[in-house]
């Protein structure tokens, strides 16, 4: 190895390049000269198959739930259409997966599509309202064979949803249950109407016990990286947020959970995120949609620096809001990727 030889790294990425130059000449010794190897490097690489890195950052919630989407189920309908179309203003859309009976749009565009939607619960009794999340993929098929050729459990074939995307279901270590979601090519954006608190869903979280396991599927096999991480004391770790690998959303590992939440913990817990440019304006658009502060209903500053605002559904699930740029330096450690930005 040379001697004073430099590594120019990228942003936080998993992999660099080693080499030396042709007769020790400095040929890569300018910033002009590294930018223009980086961007045929980039045109280079967008030739190649979808198995390096097939997830991008979306969500979707659905209580039967699914950064595409993400599904509840709720006991109580009416309550809930209260909460998501009239104080959060969100747009009502037709159900889509089976069993789902609400599904309340969040947004479109650049982030995709993300959804919001919800199932009757089939236990009113059970302490534990979520159904799955789901992850936007730009190609299914790829991705499914991807996660086969590295020994994970996954479905026979892929399916369809009745707005003509394709998808697949399966369960990661700890028995989550993940929804992988390619939109058709054919499916246009639009534009949302209405006078939304947010248009832009930035992650989502679920209780994990064990941390080693999930990193093996999400940051080993799928690529996600650390974004965050901390805890209600500087020493500790009770929230990880793994950033997508081609995107700005995380998912949010809450540690440190009893093995049998009750339902008002496991809410808390598992949970979805919207994010907002500026709290102050966002809950002044709640408070014109008939919202007021109340018990654990009110802005504060979170352990990361960022403005948050927490609200729950009837059945307390807790949907935060949160800034998408820290106001304050975060304890515990420092950001490790890329904040997320208004749609």
């Amino acid at each position: 190895m040379p001697r004073r030889l430099h590594r120019h790294y990228g942003n936080g990425h998993l992999h660099f390049i080693t080499s030396s130059c042709y007769h020790q000449r400095p040929l890569l010794g300018t910033a002009a000269r590294r930018n223009l190897f980086l961007k045929i490097l980039e045109q280079v690489r967008g030739l190649t198959p979808l198995f390096e890195r097939p997830v991008r950052g979306e969500r979707a919630i659905s209580y039967n739930r699914g950064s595409s989407l993400q599904i509840f189920y709720t006991t109580s309908p009416d309550a809930n259409q209260h909460l998501y179309a009239t104080v959060l203003g969100l747009a009502t859309a037709a159900p889509i997966e089976a069993g789902q009976t609400q599904r309340f749009f969040v947004g479109v565009g650049a982030a995709g599509m993300q959804w919001v939607g919800y199932s009757p619960a089939p236990d009113a009794k059970a302490t534990d309202r979520l159904d799955h999340i789901a992850f936007r993929t730009d190609d299914c098929a790829a991705l499914r064979s991807y996660l086969v050729a590295n020994g994970v459990k996954v479905p026979d074939s892929v399916g369809s949803l009745k707005d003509g995307s394709r998808s697949f279901r399966m369960k990661d270590p700890e028995g989550h249950e993940i929804e992988f979601v390619q939109h058709p090519k054919s499916w246009a954006e639009g534009v949302l109407k209405g006078d939304a608190v947010s248009r832009r869903m930035i992650h989502a979280g679920f209780i994990v016990h064990d941390r080693a396991a999930e990193d093996h599927f999400y940051k080993d096999i799928l690529g996600f990286h650390l974004y965050w991480h901390g805890g209600m004391q500087p020493d500790r770790t009770d929230w990880v947020a793994m950033q997508v690998p081609d995107g700005t959303d995380w998912l949010e590992y809450m540690l440190n959970q009893p093995a049998n939440p009750d339902l008002r913990l496991s809410g808390v817990m598992n949970h979805i995120s919207l994010g907002v440019a500026d709290m102050k304006q966002a809950q002044a658009k709640l408070e014109a949609h008939g919202w007021t502060p109340n018990g654990d209903e009110h802005s504060q500053m979170g352990k990361d620096g960022k403005w948050q605002l927490n609200l729950f559904d009837p059945d307390l699930t807790r949907i935060e809001l949160m800034e998408f740029k820290p106001a304050q330096k975060p304890c515990c450690s420092d950001f490790q990727g890329p904040h997320p930005q208004g749609p």
